[in-house]
């Protein structure tokens, strides 16, 4: 877990310090502040123009199920995370990847029933709305 997170913040600081020397490069003089603003708004509307046609497309074939779980999966992702980190910080547990790992799976498998269990009684709805049509 450890070592992730460092890579992790190895690579924003790779990334922060090119983005420093491109700042020094050209001379622009933006603060620390005004580069956080710059960055990370145009890296969300990156996203934005990526999702929000996936999640229209989706939408359009009555997929609404596939865009929360895409949505609530994101933020088990960042609340399994956040969990991990906060452990660290406050030593009230151990910071494990595999505890992550495992959160995660839990949603997962946990859905795929709820999944099985949603198919079976649209089935079994969609017979009996069948049937008192036929009636």
């Amino acid at each position: 877990m450890r070592e992730l997170l460092y890579w992790i913040v190895e690579c924003i600081a790779k990334i922060h310090s090119y983005i420093l020397r491109l700042n020094d490069a050209y001379e622009y003089d933006f603060t620390d502040k005004e580069l956080h603003f710059l960055v990370i708004g145009v890296m969300g509307m990156a996203f934005l123009f990526v999702v929000y046609p996936v999640f229209k497309w989706l939408a359009k074939r009555d997929h609404v199920m596939v865009i929360a779980w895409i949505y609530v999966f994101t933020l088990v992702i960042v609340i399994t995370f956040a969990i991990e980190i906060g452990q660290r910080v406050t030593h009230t547990g151990n910071m494990e990847f595999s505890d992550i790992v495992m959160g995660i799976f839990g949603f997962v498998v946990m859905f795929l029933i709820f999944s099985v269990i949603r198919a079976f009684c649209k089935l079994v709805l969609g017979s009996i709305r069948d049937r008192i049509d036929r009636e």
